[in-house]
């Protein structure tokens, strides 16, 4: 077939014309084609791994498939959302990271804006933390809220700062920050979960650093060191009362034990001399003459022991007697 071309314009319109008739013959066929790839292309498709198909007919929620491959109808009559539902997600605060790696870049910028924050006793604290969520709704993610990263961001903002203004400046500082994390992160996901069914998860919450503002941070570093030398002390005299309060507390209640016991002996004792004079004199009431040379006998076996030399003398004689070595001996028996 060879193509001649026309001397005239009229010679250009009938080459024309017999084309274009030529081209009516398949035209039913291309346009059937055409039609068939259109449908393809907008009924099927895939679903990765870690997402979820929610699926819209007529702009209202369907149904909602599973990673692979599927149907939807045509000409979008049903429309697709592909939602991430196993990737986790993180929003800084404070600070922006530029670049992640071995050396991480952050960003020079300042964000005062949503770092500075007031304490519960009139401070101002630069706070910097990190939000990390996923999404375990996508229907609620999807129809319920219209920029969920936002979101995130202006609620996180809103309950970190009621909770540092429910502390004071030295609790921000040292001892509440994992009671912080805890607090915020609870009150987010319930405020997330009862009034806004935003359908998200937050995984981790945490504080990078609560400083000073920059310009007052020279006098807040001898504030704190004033804190800590004041506790030093605090904890050294407490030491001190725990080595001497406890042993002067043992030594008053040994000294107390000892003035119980002596007492209860005397009083045994004083017990046991009164049973005995009663005793004594019951035996006494009933023989006089044989109690009475019982305790003289008694009191002599008593007394001799403890003498040491005795002479005796014989008020007639003329010459001393010789010495009785009563204190040398085991004892005297008198009968």
């Amino acid at each position: 077939m060879s193509f001649k071309i026309p001397d005239t314009p009229e010679e250009l319109f009938r080459q024309g014309s017999r084309n274009f008739s030529q081209m009516n013959r398949y035209m039913p066929f291309v346009l059937f084609i055409f039609i068939l790839l259109f449908v393809a292309v907008t009924s099927f498709y895939t679903v990765e791994q870690d997402e979820v198909g929610v699926i819209r007919r007529f702009g209202k929620y369907h149904r909602t498939t599973d990673p692979g491959l599927h149907w939807k109808l045509p000409f979008n009559i049903e429309q697709l959302d592909r939602v991430q539902v196993k990737r986790i997600f993180k929003e800084e605060f404070g600070f922006r990271t530029e670049k992640a790696g071995v050396k991480t870049q952050y960003s020079t910028k300042s964000f005062n804006d949503e770092a500075l924050m007031l304490t519960g006793d009139l401070n101002v604290l630069d706070v910097s933390w990190i939000v990390q969520f996923k999404i375990k709704d996508p229907v609620q993610l999807l129809f319920n809220v219209r920029n969920p990263r936002e979101t995130v961001r202006d609620l996180s903002e809103a309950v970190m700062r009621q909770v540092i203004g429910d502390s004071s400046v030295s609790q921000a500082l040292t001892t509440r920050k994992n009671e912080i994390n805890q607090e915020v992160r609870e009150i987010l996901q319930t405020t997330m979960d009862d009034y806004y069914k935003i359908g998200i998860q937050i995984t981790k919450l945490e504080l990078q650093e609560v400083l000073p503002p920059e310009p007052v941070t020279k006098s807040f570093n001898e504030v704190n060191e004033a804190e800590q030398e004041r506790e030093k002390v605090i904890n050294q005299s407490w030491e001190a009362y725990n080595k001497v309060i406890p042993k002067a507390r043992g030594q008053a209640e040994k000294t107390i034990r000892e003035a119980e016991g002596y007492a209860l002996s005397r009083v045994k004792k004083a017990e046991g001399d009164a049973a005995l004079f009663l005793e004594t004199w019951n035996a006494y009431k009933s023989a006089k003459d044989v109690t009475r040379r019982r305790i003289y006998l008694e009191t002599l076996g008593e007394v001799i022991p403890r003498i040491g030399k005795v002479y005796v003398f014989e008020p007639e004689a003329n010459n001393v007697i010789p010495l009785l070595n009563i204190g040398d001996s085991e004892g005297v028996k008198l009968k």
